[in-house]
C-alpha cells in the first residue's frame, strides 16, 4: 500500500514543483540521478510548506540542497511570531517508501546547525545565501534566540532506526545542555500523504476515549467534558499523530516556550498538571457512549467519529513528548478535555469554535506587573521628573527613543546592569522569566527609581548602538558575539563606569555615557577571548550568554582583563571584514599561489558569497535577480582569472567583487576577492591558497593581479 501512497505523493510533487526546482547547480551522471535529485528537492520543498505554509514558488526557493549544503536541504523561517522559528530540513526520497537516514546524516545536520549558530554563513552554497538576511533578522529579534527545529523529511513508513534516533537525541541534547533551543520532528510518508490530501480530504479519525468525572451540555449543542489521563492522551497521539490536528489553525509547535513549560511541568509536578493546563478541545462529527452504564460524574467511555484537536495541540504534543521521556513520572498527570459534537450544529460552527479558542489573547506575567504600585509610581516619576513616557501595558504604543521607554526595555536594562550577570543570561534566554516575582523584585525593588531606570536604559542603548556599528566589520564567531552578547557586554561596561550617583538627579551621566563606545570595543574583545578561553574556540557563543553559570565565568574573566588595564586582545584577522587597499599584497599572493600550483583546474565554476553584513544587505537581492551574477569560471592565468557569467568578461577575483558591488549598490570600494569566491565543496580561494602554502611551502613574489 505504501508504494501506492508514494505514487500519490510523487504526482503532487510533479504538479507543484517540476518547473520550480533548481537543478542547474551541477551536472548529473545519469538522467536517473537527476530525477532522484529533483524528487528529493521537491520533497524538501513540500516539508518547508508543511512547516511554514507558503506558495510552491516560495517553497522551491527554500531549497539549497547540493554542494556545500552542509547536511541540510532546505530552510523555512517564521518571523511573524513573538519568537522566530527556524526549520532546517533534510529530505530523503525513495521510490519504494524505504528512505534511509544514517548516523552520518545526523552528524552532518548537526554540523550545519553549528555553522548557522556561529553565523558562519559563508560555508554554505550560494542558494543558501538568499536566506541569510532573514536568518540575521531571526537572530536579532527582540524575542531572543529563535526556536530551531530539525526536520527529517523521509519517504518511509518504518520508524527511524533506534541507534540513529538515540544518536539524534543525544546530539540535540548536547545543544540543549545549556538552554533548550533545538528540537526535531520526523515527517514520513503518512505525513506527506495527509498533506497532499489537504485538511478537507484528510482521513477521518475515529477513536475511543475515557473521561473521568465527566459532565455534559445538551443545549444548544451536544458536548462532553471530563478528565483524561496522560497515558491515554499519549496513546491517542501515537496512534494518529498529526492527523489529530487536521482542523486546527496550526500544527503542534514542537518547540516553543509554552510547549517546553508544559512538558517540564508534567515531568516535574505531574500532580499539578490538571490545574496548570488550559486543557484540550476536540471537535467530533459524533459522540456515542460505549456501554449502558455511563453515568455523569463517573467514568465513561465514548466512541468519537471524525475527531480533531482544535485547541491544545501543543498540550497534546508536550504530553506525548513527556510520556516518551519518563512514562512512570508523567503517567500521574491528568488533563481537562472538552468534546464538542458537530451533530445538529449549523454550518461553519466548527470553524467558529476553532477560531475562537485559538485567538484569545493569553494573560502574561508581565500584564500583572502593570498593576504593581511600583510600576505605576515609576510611570508617574518618568512624567514628573524626567518629562518622558514609561509604557507599562501591552498594546500601548511605545514612545520614540528620545521620549521614553517601555517596562520591557527597562527590565532588560536592569538585568544587564545588575551586579549578578546571571540576570543578563535569564533575560537573554527567556525575557518573560524576568516577570516572575523573585526576579522582578530583585531588578526593580519595592520602589524603583526613575533616574536609575532611565540611565540604565540609556546605557544599554549606547552599548547596542556601538555593537551594531562593530558588527558591520565583523564575521563569523566575532559577529556572533556582537549579536548575542549585548546584555553581557552591557554588564561588563556598566561595571567600568562610576555609578555611585546614578540616582542623583544632578549627576553628569552624559559624561559616563561618553565613555561607552570605547569601553564597548574593549569589552567585546575581552568577552570573545573569555568565551574561547573558558569553553574553547569551537563552543557555542549563544550558550555562553544564555546560561547563568557560563555567563558568570565569562563576565568575571572579561572584567578582570579590563580592570587590570591590559590592552584589549587583538581580534583575529579571519574575524574582520577588510576592505580598501590594505590587504592587496595578500590577495595577490593568494591568486598567484593558486595559479603557480595549478591547484584549480581550468573551467572550474566558482561561487560568490558575501562575507559581511553590509555586503549581504546591499547585494543579496541583486544576486537573486540573476543567478549568473554569483558565478564565475576559473582559468590559470597571470591576470584576470575569472570569467563572470553575467557578462562573460574577464576579471581578477578582487576586481570582479569591486565591479559587482558597484553595480549592486553604487559603492566603489576595494575588496578581498579571494575571501568571496569559493570552489564548492573545497573552500574559498584564500583558504585554498593557505592550504597550498602550508602543504608545499611555496613562496610567490608579489605583483599585480589585474
Amino acid at each position: 500500500m505504501s508504494v501506492v501512497q508514494v505514487r500519490h505523493v510523487r504526482k503532487v510533487l510533479d504538479e507543484r514543483f517540476t518547473d520550480l526546482i533548481d537543478l542547474t547547480d551541477q551536472r548529473w551522471p545519469t538522467e536517473q540521478h537527476r530525477e532522484d535529485a529533483r524528487l528529493s528537492r521537491s520533497l524538501a520543498a513540500l516539508a518547508a510548506q508543511i512547516e511554514h505554509p507558503c506558495s510552491g514558488a516560495v517553497a522551491a526557493q527554500a531549497v539549497f540542497d547540493g554542494q556545500d549544503d552542509r547536511g541540510l536541504d532546505a530552510i523555512a523561517i517564521e518571523l511573524r511570531s513573538a519568537q522566530p522559528r527556524i526549520s532546517l530540513v533534510q529530505a530523503k526520497w525513495n521510490h519504494q517508501g524505504k528512505a534511509k537516514f544514517s548516523e552520518g546524516d545526523v552528524h552532518k545536520m548537526l554540523r550545519g546547525l553549528d555553522l548557522i549558530l556561529n553565523l558562519d554563513f559563508g560555508r554554505f552554497n550560494r542558494r543558501f545565501q538568499r536566506h541569510v538576511p532573514q536568518l540575521e533578522r531571526a537572530f536579532d529579534a527582540e524575542g531572543g534566540t529563535p526556536k530551531i527545529t530539525l526536520v527529517l523529511a523521509l519517504m518511509r513508513t518504518e520508524p527511524l532506526n533506534v541507534e540513529v534516533r538515540e544518536l539524534l537525541e543525544e546530539e540535540i541534547g548536547k545543544h540543549n545542555q545549556v538552554v533548550e533551543m533545538v528540537d526535531y520532528k520526523i515527517l514520513d510518508l503518512r505525513d506527506f500523504h495527509r498533506e497532499i490530501l489537504g485538511s478537507a480530504a484528510a482521513p477521518k479519525i475515529d477513536a475511543r476515549v475515557r473521561l473521568e468525572g465527566f459532565g455534559h451540555e445538551s443545549m444548544p449543542y451536544r458536548a462532553m467534558y471530563g478528565t483524561m489521563s496522560v497515558p491515554d492522551i499519549a496513546k491517542l497521539f501515537t496512534e494518529h499523530r498529526r492527523g489529530l490536528f487536521a482542523r486546527n489553525i496550526r500544527d503542534a509547535l514542537d518547540l516553543t516556550d509554552v510547549n517546553v513549560k508544559i512538558r517540564n511541568t508534567l515531568l516535574e509536578y505531574p500532580e499539578h498538571f490538571w490545574y496548570f493546563s488550559n486543557g484540550i478541545t476536540m471537535l467530533c462529527d459524533s459522540i456515542k457512549p460505549v456501554g449502558s452504564s455511563v453515568v455523569p460524574g463517573g467514568v465513561g467511555d465514548f466512541s468519537l467519529k471524525g475527531v480533531s484537536v482544535v485547541n491544545g495541540a501543543q498540550t497534546v504534543s508536550a504530553i506525548h513528548k513527556a510520556f516518551s521521556t519518563n512514562a512512570e513520572k508523567s503517567a500521574k498527570g491528568r488533563v481537562l478535555v472538552r468534546l464538542i459534537s458537530l451533530e445538529n450544529c449549523p454550518p461553519g460552527f466548527g470553524d467558529q469554535v476553532t477560531t475562537s479558542t485559538n485567538t484569545q489573547n493569553p494573560i502574561e506575567d508581565r500584564d500583572f506587573k502593570s498593576l504593581d504600585a511600583g510600576q505605576i509610581k515609576l510611570r508617574e516619576d518618568f512624567a514628573l521628573l524626567l518629562h518622558r513616557s514609561y509604557v507599562i501595558k501591552r498594546g500601548e504604543p511605545k514612545p520614540d527613543r528620545e521620549h521614553g521607554c517601555s517596562i520591557t526595555e527597562a527590565a532588560e536594562a536592569l538585568a544587564a546592569t545588575h551586579p549578578n550577570a546571571e540576570f543578563a543570561a535569564v533575560a537573554k534566554h527567556d525575557l518573560s522569566a524576568l516577570w516572575q516575582d523573585d526576579a522582578y523584585q530583585e531588578l526593580f525593588g519595592p520602589s524603583p527609581d526613575a533616574y536609575r531606570v532611565w540611565r540604565c536604559v540609556q546605557l544599554l542603548r549606547e552599548v547596542r548602538d556601538r555593537l551594531t556599528e562593530l558588527r558591520e566589520g565583523l564575521r563569523w564567531r566575532a559577529e556572533a558575539v556582537a549579536g548575542y552578547a549585548d546584555l553581557l557586554i552591557a554588564h561588563v561596561v556598566y561595571r567600568q563606569l562610576d555609578t555611585r550617583a546614578i540616582q542623583d538627579p544632578d549627576t553628569d551621566w552624559d559624561a559616563q555615557l561618553a565613555r561607552v563606545p570605547t569601553l564597548v570595543e574593549d569589552a567585546f574583545s575581552w568577552v570573545l577571548q573569555a568565551i574561547d578561553k573558558e569553553y574553547g574556540p569551537n563552543s557555542h557563543v549563544i550558550a555562553a550568554v544564555r546560561n547563568t553559570e557560563r555567563i558568570e565565568r565569562v563576565a568575571r574573566t572579561a572584567v578582570r582583563g579590563l580592570v587590570a588595564g591590559h590592552p584589549a586582545p587583538t581580534l583575529a584577522a579571519e574575524y574582520q571584514v577588510t576592505e580598501g587597499d590594505e590587504p592587496r599584497g595578500r590577495q595577490v599572493d593568494a591568486v598567484k599561489t593558486l595559479v603557480a600550483a595549478g591547484r584549480i583546474p581550468d573551467g572550474t565554476v566558482l561561487e560568490f558569497r558575501p562575507s559581511s553584513r553590509p555586503q549581504r544587505r546591499e547585494m543579496t537581492e541583486w544576486l537573486a535577480e540573476d543567478p549568473a551574477r554569483g558565478l564565475a569560471v576559473w582559468r590559470n592565468s597571470v591576470s584576470k582569472q575569472l570569467q563572470w557569467q553575467a557578462d562573460n568578461g574577464w576579471y581578477s577575483p578582487s576586481g570582479l567583487v569591486r565591479h559587482m558591488r558597484r553595480m549592486a549598490s553604487g559603492k566603489d570600494q576595494a575588496a578581498q576577492g579571494p575571501e568571496h569566491w569559493y570552489v564548492p565543496e573545497e573552500g574559498s580561494l584564500g583558504y585554498l591558497a593557505d592550504a597550498v602554502r602550508a602543504e608545499r611551502g611555496l613562496v610567490v613574489t608579489e605583483g599585480a593581479d589585474e
